[in-house]
């Protein structure tokens, strides 16, 4: 039953995506790709599009991937699913923070968790990058496994990362995520719809 997969589905991502979004995209493809609900091609899009609309990026993909498979009902489940260890996680933490936060051991196991999440986010857009980069037959370049280097998609990748570090540069402050979201939303579509 498809509602029974989504609440499982989601119960798991829920449970044990530490470190935000970025790091439990890693295993929301792991759920989605496991239940056959998406393609690698159609979910990395769905990244996209959670990334660029308002809200948290698991709590949108959970969402579009229970109304897909389950309609409303579906996205209900999915989307409580995902957020409900959280709430029930925090409240845990609310009645035991202070004494519990303090904890040394807790501290050593928060300490230890950082660099993991860190490592998993920068393995997540490393793997995002190549994705987008690689088309399957009919691109420019040097034929990899199957996969072509989309020359115009490393081409924009290599511009947009030019953009980002060279204001960092220029401004002292760098561009905002939105800003540099808005940007490759046009360049994109100047690109790739013309």
């Amino acid at each position: 039953m498809i509602y029974l997969d989504l609440l499982m589905g989601f119960l798991e991502v829920g449970l044990f995506s530490f470190g935000g979004a970025y790091a439990a995209i890693p295993l929301i493809r792991d759920v989605v790709l496991a239940h056959g609900w998406m393609d690698d091609e159609m979910l990395s899009y769905m990244i996209a599009v959670s990334e660029s609309t308002p809200g948290p990026i698991m709590v949108n993909l959970a969402t579009y991937v229970g109304s897909q498979k389950g309609g409303l009902t579906g996205a209900l489940i999915a989307t409580t699913a995902v957020i409900l260890p959280a709430f029930f996680i925090i409240l845990f933490i609310l009645v035991l923070a202070r004494s519990f936060l303090q904890n040394p051991f807790v501290q050593a196991v928060l300490g230890g968790l950082r660099p993991c999440v860190m490592g998993v986010i920068l393995a997540t857009g490393v793997y995002m990058i190549l994705a987008n980069c690689m088309s399957r037959g009919g691109g420019l370049g040097d034929s990899l496994g199957g996969h072509w280097a989309d020359l115009t998609a490393v081409v924009l990748t290599c511009a947009l990362a030019a953009v980002y570090f060279g204001s960092r540069k220029i401004l002292r402050k760098g561009l905002s995520p939105i800003g540099l979201i808005c940007l490759a939303a046009v360049v994109g579509v100047a690109v790739y719809g013309i």
